[in-house]
């Protein structure tokens, strides 16, 4: 096997240059030096707008939007002179998004012709280390910047492996970056690679750049490395990786995925292994720590929310995520807990007499993994603990610095107020879903008229839980009520509010009152009570807003009258299976103080279902409510065994597709002959808690 592979100039060479995402040059070809006239030294990791005359700022304004560009626009050159030239800028994708944009000429530059020997001498020497790799990632072909020993650990040698000869301090994440790379062909543009050691870094490091190579047919090849030095040393780095945390770090308001966001942003840049543990599971639906029973060695002290590592087993982890995290009562851990100051070891003493004996399943897996140095920083913000973040370094020989432990609390300062909003969201949803159960019917009585199915299910979206609310229940005179609301907000306050509502519909219910009727008295009470509450306050901070379909049913009759406060209009499935939607005049929505309601009555066959439901179920943000009825009505119309199975599968087929946006309320109640005494179907849910979901089994 050669150890050089011949390049030749089969065909014009347009690349320019590589841009990163915020648009500095991180690579320069001998098309653009020839282009500009400017060599790389004087462009690598300075802006591109440079490159532009004045007043060309077309083509840096639609990358800096996130738009590919391509035109013809005019460039100063190193003498002076401007020329106008045609210009390509490709996006160059990673996981996340844009990591950069590849740089072409748009049209054939005009040059004498490159003889193939000028050009393998090009790449041969070029400033910066050229290396392909195969699929098992060893070596096979070098140029000869490879031999700088500030980036390969020794003389390269075809065939090796690239753990063998890059000098990284974390080799194991190196190779599962390139091997990332080779299986998506999404490149790793500016990876910083840190020197074994400290000692032999002296502050400097180096960018490295994979891309993957594939065949004509485009099946992958190997992985093309690009590694140039970097400049600024270690304090560049450490800005950088704040700056990655800025980013990346509280992108959500769940506490779990904030959690692991700081974990994978400490490693491998700061830790080999970092843990994040909470001393609430507030997210998790866990028992309270406290409520755990304490083992031989340790107490329950936290709950694990995040973790991150070089090695994909996990094998420094004794707890999983999720799961309660038990430690000595004397500790480390309980020490920074209690006294909120960070817990510095640099060299983990695993002697005997130390708080390891306490511990000895961690002690086992400390000595087993090669764990040396420790660093424990306690998460807290707004004046609350809410646990505590572990760093620590096994493959990386360094021990922690001082230097490390205030970039660590940095990190974890800048994460802890994130951290909190999100635990502060969760509690008030996790109240609020609590309330709004509590306050739902947990039992279901059609009586002898109607059998019933529900589903509920409360919203994704980050404001919370809704006001939605449904209710069932005999009436005088063998009818029955059915009822479904929707209070307008979201929180605390929509599902106190949702109880109210509720209370007041069935007392009104007990006066034998029609259902316009009902609604004007319940909207004047609304009305009264905001008028009330905004005595002490702004109105508009007192104001209720809320729709709500009220329907009685008179089995003995089989009519059906209804009245709408704004609400979606119902729909009857006929028992030959077609499905209509029953006119109702919408009205005004409670709280409003029109009282404009109207009663409309419909005759039901026998056998007929009537669903009603609220706007969770057909509103969409890709299409209006129009589209979403011929949605729920095609839903409808699908047979299904029982009652019970068809609410289910309306409910998967309308909210299929991902989260939420606003809760999801039906109701199903199909009418029953008439008569005293008569036993529900069998497919009836009298003993199902609507408010719980899908029933068990």
């Amino acid at each position: 096997m050669s150890s050089r592979r011949d390049v030749t100039a089969a065909e014009p060479v347009d690349v320019l240059a590589v841009l990163d995402s915020g648009l500095a040059v991180t690579t320069w070809t001998a098309s653009a030096e020839r282009l500009w006239g400017y060599p790389a030294a004087e462009v690598l990791h300075r802006p591109v707008a440079r490159l532009l005359a004045p007043g060309a700022s077309a083509p840096a304004d639609a990358l800096a939007a996130g738009r590919p560009w391509a035109g013809r626009v005019r460039v100063s050159r190193r003498d002076g002179d401007e020329e106008e030239v045609g210009l390509r800028a490709s996006a160059l994708h990673d996981g996340d998004g844009t990591a950069g944009w590849l740089l072409c000429a748009y049209d054939p530059l005009a040059r004498p012709a490159l003889d193939p020997a000028a050009l393998r001498a090009l790449v041969e020497h070029a400033p910066f280390s050229l290396a392909t790799w195969d699929e098992d990632l060893r070596c096979t072909w070098f140029n000869d910047s490879v031999h700088d020993r500030a980036i390969f650990r020794s003389g390269p040698e075809l065939g090796r492996h690239v753990t063998d000869l890059f000098d990284a301090r974390h080799p194991a994440f190196l190779e599962s970056a390139m091997r990332q790379v080779l299986e998506s062909g999404a490149p790793l543009i500016r990876h910083e690679l840190w020197p074994a050691t400290a000692a032999e870094s002296e502050g400097h490091y180096s960018w490295v750049t994979f891309l993957r190579l594939e065949g004509r047919d485009g099946r992958p090849l190997g992985v093309c490395s690009v590694a140039m030095h970097g400049s600024g040393g270690q304090e560049r780095g450490r800005l950088r990786l704040l700056s990655e945390a800025e980013r990346a770090v509280g992108t959500s308001l769940d506490p779990m995925v904030t959690a692991q966001e700081l974990a994978e942003t400490a490693v491998p840049n700061l830790a080999d292994y970092a843990t994040i543990d909470l001393t609430e599971a507030v997210r998790l639906g866990r028992e309270p720590l406290e409520r755990l029973k304490a083992t031989n060695t340790g107490i329950p002290g936290f709950y694990r929310a995040g973790m991150a590592s070089i090695h994909s087993d996990f094998r420094e982890s004794l707890w999983a995520l999720g799961t309660a995290v038990f430690v000595p009562p004397e500790s480390p851990f309980t020490a920074v807990l209690k006294s909120r100051r960070s817990h510095f070891e640099p060299i983990l003493d695993t002697s005997p007499g130390g708080w390891l004996d306490n511990d000895p399943d961690r002690a086992r897996v400390i000595r087993r993994t090669g764990m040396h140095s420790l660093m424990i920083v306690p998460l807290h913000a707004r004046g609350a603990m809410l646990g505590i973040a572990v760093f620590v370094r096994s493959e990386n020989p360094d021990p922690f610095t001082p230097s490390d432990l205030v970039l660590a609390e940095d990190l974890v300062a800048r994460a802890s107020l994130s951290l909190d909003n999100a635990l502060s969201y969760t509690r008030e949803r996790t109240t609020a879903l609590t309330l709004q159960r509590a306050l739902l019917p947990h039992r279901l009585s059609g009586a002898d008229a109607v059998e019933v199915a529900s589903r509920y299910l409360p919203s994704d979206a980050h404001r919370g839980v809704g006001g939605d609310w449904f209710d069932v229940f005999p009436c005088a005179g063998g009818r029955v009520a059915l009822v479904v609301g929707d209070v307008v907000g979201h929180g605390i306050n929509a599902a106190a509010t949702m109880g109210q509502l509720r209370t007041m519909v069935r007392t009104l219910a007990k006066l034998k009152m029609p259902p316009d009727e009902l609604l004007r008295h319940v909207d004047e009470l609304v009305v009264e009570m905001t008028w009330e509450d905004s005595q002490d306050g702004d109105a508009l901070s007192a104001a209720v807003g809320a729709t709500c379909l009220y329907v009685l049913y008179d089995s003995r009759a089989r009519r059906c009258t209804m009245a709408s406060a704004g609400h979606p209009p119902p729909a009857v499935i006929a028992p030959d299976g077609s499905v209509d939607f029953v006119d109702v005049p919408p009205g005004a929505p409670i709280g409003v103080g029109l009282a404009s309601f109207t009663s409309v009555t419909v005759e039901l066959a026998e056998g007929s279902v009537l669903a009603l439901y609220t706007d969770g179920l057909i509103e969409t943000r890709d299409a209006d409510i129009d589209q979403g009825l011929e949605r729920l009505r095609t839903a409808l119309a699908v047979p299904a065994a029982s009652l019970d199975d068809l609410c289910a599968s309306v409910v998967d087929t309308m909210v299929s597709g991902g989260p939420a946006d606003d809760d999801t309320t039906l109701l199903l109640a199909r009418t029953l002959a008439p008569g005293p005494g008569l036993a529900p179907g069998p497919a009836s849910d009298r003993g199902h808690d609507p408010a719980a979901g899908t029933p068990p089994g």
